[in-house]
């Protein structure tokens, strides 16, 4: 089977992808980054009543026709306690921001522009103007209004208006479950003491730390032993929690050990492609078992985290209704870059900016896919085409920011 394109098996991963249907209640707390289900209606008005937007007095204007009136406090009124009175011809209520305007006032005095005198009296310095620094009632949201609408991906400024709205909880689309499948007699997990021939799993981490960041939910089955027997067990585990996506870490090749593949198709997987024309990450694999999802990711370590951010990544926000993340930017190489062959390479780097603001990119010398260090120091990955020819330093290329 002839290695396919990047380009070709993202397009054909994500056009067998159908956005998450099944919608569900949450509470706010919860909400953020989810995708609204439906339009959010206002249970209430905002400001329910005409409100002060300064500290100072509350009076009717038509009591001050001129700078140097002076009025008679009769009260006060503060946000949460409303002045219950109304008032007379040539009366003032002290108004802090936020409070109920009192019956029979039209516009707020600030304090800056009041001359205390002696007793209840005070003046006025400035010219009062009906309505000012009065918030209306109704002025931000009325009952019924739709504020937010369905489609829309929640932030901090939309949970905020959701609780002024009333609602402890909105509707949302649930998040893509993903179950993470480790395979492998070597790996044994963080913490633990490594037996002869045994690693620490590692790639578990951060893929569940990618899925989670793209809006999805982890389903960890764990390290599973070499065995068909143990393989089958958990992918019926993933199933059984109907999982949307099922991403293998290592065991997708075709060796005596690798017995992922086979397992799967041994459970009526039915597999798209496997092997891209990609370094790191070569040995992808991309089928579907039943509903799910089945996304096979390389076990070298960074081999699977730049497969995890290509495929993976994308996969997860479709499915969660998010729009696709963009991370590929255009900058320059800092050193000559080797002519490329029939692969498309990923390339670890340092990022900085030159006097003219240009992003420069500078590559690792070590590139071997087993190395985390390195990937953990990068800023970003070069981009580099089959077959690309030398690239001098300084020329153009695209990157890919690892943290946009």
């Amino acid at each position: 089977m002839a290695l396919l394109p990047v380009a070709e098996a993202k397009s054909r991963l994500l056009d067998k992808a159908d956005p998450i249907e099944a919608a569900e209640a949450v509470p706010l707390g919860e909400a953020n980054g989810l995708v609204l289900a439906a339009d959010v209606e206002a249970r209430l008005t905002q400001p329910p009543f005409d409100a002060s937007a300064m500290d100072g007095y509350a009076l009717n204007a038509a009591d001050a026709p001129a700078v140097g009136s002076e009025l008679t406090v009769i009260g006060s009124a503060a946000a949460g306690h409303a002045f219950e009175g109304t008032l007379g011809r040539g009366e003032a209520v002290r108004i802090f921001t936020g409070a109920p305007l009192p019956q029979g006032a039209d516009s707020i005095l600030i304090q800056e522009d009041a001359e205390r005198l002696e007793g209840d009296r005070i003046r006025t310095k400035f010219e009062v103007v009906k309505g000012r620094h009065v918030r209306p009632r109704g002025q931000d949201f009325a009952e019924g209004e739709a504020v937010l609408s369905a489609g829309t991906v929640l932030d901090f400024s939309h949970l905020t208006v959701a609780a002024a709205m009333n609602h402890p909880e909105l509707s949302v689309y649930r998040r893509p479950r993903v179950a993470i499948l480790a395979t492998g007699d070597e790996l044994i997990q963080p913490g633990g003491t490594p037996g002869a021939a045994q690693i620490i799993a590692s790639n578990t981490f951060g893929i569940a730390a990618l899925v989670r960041d793209n809006g999805g939910e982890v389903l960890d089955l764990g390290i599973v032993r070499d065995r068909q027997a143990d393989i089958a067990a958990a992918i019926e585990k993933a199933r059984a929690a109907e999982a949307d996506v099922l991403v293998t870490l290592g065991g997708a090749s075709v060796g005596d050990h690798d017995l992922v593949q086979a397992t799967l198709k041994g459970a009526g997987m039915e597999l798209d492609f496997w092997r891209i024309a990609m370094r790191p990450g070569k040995p992808l694999m991309v089928g579907r078992l039943g509903r799910m999802q089945v996304l096979g990711l390389p076990g070298n370590p960074v081999a699977s985290l730049v497969t995890g951010m290509l495929f993976l990544e994308p996969l997860v926000r479709k499915l969660a209704r998010l729009p696709e993340k963009h991370r590929q930017v255009q900058g320059v190489t800092a050193k000559a870059l080797t002519a490329n062959d029939q692969r498309q390479d990923y390339l670890r780097a340092r990022l900085s900016k030159d006097r003219d603001g240009n992003l420069v990119a500078e590559a690792f010398q070590k590139q071997d896919s087993s190395m985390m260090k390195i990937f953990a120091h990068s800023d970003g990955l070069i981009i580099r085409p089959p077959h690309a020819p030398e690239l001098p330093a300084g020329s153009p290329c695209p990157i890919l920011l690892l943290r946009p």
